[in-house]
């Protein structure tokens, strides 16, 4: 079993109802609407509910930062690739992670996969952060909604990408591509890599192309979650663009009756 702590995890992984609770603690101290939210959720689906002193959930979840409300679950089931590879409703638009090993950073990237409507995460089994209490509080819940996938070898894993007609895509400061030049449009894999080193050689090489974010100060790059967060939100506003003349198309016979009527 798992902790989880925080308002919007424990919200969320209730909402969600992917997850086994064991049980949901709340601190005896804390009375307002947003832990009465959590108490209501719990006694609607029936999942056990203890009131426990603030202290007892500090040494539960091994911080303050609780905001008085702690759930021991079972740990979320992952993935496997071929799983996210399955054709969505959309254009499969992933996202694959090269070894990002701080926690706060995996999960404000999970938390804008899901805001940018990422269809998958690929992340490496060996050599990043784990799916922590610490990463899910980050990703504000968004932990819970996302579709992940833990692989071994991630080279391996971006070659079997490649064999769908998905292009592979390095965020990289050497990259000679200008980030907002490719055309998201199309199906894509992002690959961000560790906070330190950039992507790895052989990761690097495996990709179709590897772009930059030009910066304009003495800084050469962004942190890796705000990197990724500018790409994946241009990719986002692509293909929201791409979909206006589709739609506008399909109004139109409506709008030549509406003033077929008005005439």
């Amino acid at each position: 079993m798992e902790i989880l702590y925080g308002l919007h995890p424990v919200e969320e992984a209730l909402k969600a109802g992917k997850r086994r609770f064991d049980h949901v603690c709340v601190a005896r101290e804390r009375q307002d609407l947003r832990l009465q939210k959590i108490v209501d959720i719990c006694r609607e689906i029936g999942v056990s509910l203890r009131v426990e002193p603030r202290d007892h959930l500090t040494h539960m979840a091994k911080t303050a930062a609780h905001q008085g409300v702690v759930a021991v679950v079972r740990g979320k089931t992952l993935l496997d690739l071929e799983d996210l590879l399955e054709p969505a409703d959309g254009r499969r638009f992933l996202l694959a992670l090269d070894g990002v090993e701080d926690p706060q950073n995996l999960g404000a990237l999970l938390r804008t996969a899901d805001g940018a409507g990422v269809t998958g995460i690929v992340m490496t089994e060996r050599r990043s952060a784990p799916l922590s209490a610490v990463a899910i509080k980050a990703s504000a819940g968004a932990a819970e909604h996302v579709r992940m996938a833990r692989v071994v070898n991630l080279v391996r894993s971006l070659e079997e990408i490649k064999k769908q007609n998905i292009w592979c895509l390095g965020l990289d400061e050497r990259g000679t591509m200008d980030y907002d030049e490719f055309d998201y449009t199309r199906e894509f894999v992002l690959v961000l890599g560790n906070e330190g080193h950039g992507l790895h050689d052989l990761v690097r090489r495996t990709c179709d192309h590897l772009m930059r974010i030009p910066m304009a100060g003495a800084v050469s790059s962004l942190n890796v979650s705000a990197a990724g967060a500018a790409v994946l939100y241009e990719a986002t506003r692509q293909r929201r663009a791409a979909l206006r003349p589709a739609v506008a198309k399909a109004d139109e016979p409506v709008r030549k009756k509406q003033k077929g009527l008005g005439s």
